[in-house]
């Protein structure tokens, strides 16, 4: 997938995607995005486009959970933190919400995954856990405590990394009482 201002500095022109598309070889996903005909297209193609359109945030809370298979909730936006300083992104397509986190919070856990051949950056299985305790006011104590039951069930999983991103996300205090009772 591809935006305009991506293969500028090559020398393609908008003229000359367009076209691409005209002939067949581009298709025109979304607004300013475009994709090889016949993409393989995965069941994380929201994530794609929101990456493309808003290329500093990351991918956290249920779309990560979905993400990582921690959940069986499947969210129609797309879960995004950005910086608490970040003017909030307008999109049109996919639906975004926005959650803000401030340094330690945003940085702490990122992984960069490739999806579909682009980049995405996700939050990892254990800052999610602790990022769906720090919001369960807003996704639900329901879905945090069912994402803290597929973690513990997963085979890759350890207690002390997820303290650890409890703790960048000032939740150990809460999650600690939840995972004494069901671990």
């Amino acid at each position: 997938m591809i935006r305009p201002r991506d293969v500028a500095p090559g020398g393609v022109t908008r003229t000359a995607i367009a076209r691409l598309v005209e002939a067949g070889a581009l298709e025109r996903v979304g607004r300013g995005l475009y994709a090889p005909v016949g993409a393989k297209v995965t069941e994380h193609r929201p994530l794609v486009e929101a990456m493309k359109r808003v290329p500093k945030g990351v991918v956290c809370l249920l779309s990560a959970l979905r993400y990582h298979g921690l959940t069986t909730q499947n969210p129609h936006e797309v879960w995004l933190a950005i910086d608490v300083k970040a003017r909030k992104p307008v999109v049109d397509w996919p639906p975004l919400r926005i959650v803000r986190f401030s340094g330690r919070a945003l940085a702490f856990g990122v992984e960069r995954r490739v999806v579909e051949g682009v980049e995405v950056a996700v939050t990892s299985k254990e800052k999610t856990v602790a990022d769906c305790f720090k919001y369960r006011n807003k996704i639900g104590l329901d879905v945090a405590l069912e994402a803290l039951r597929e973690y513990l069930r997963s085979k890759r999983r350890s207690i002390d990394d997820l303290m650890r991103a409890a703790e960048a996300c000032r939740v150990a205090n809460v999650l600690r009482p939840y995972l004494d009772a069901i671990a």
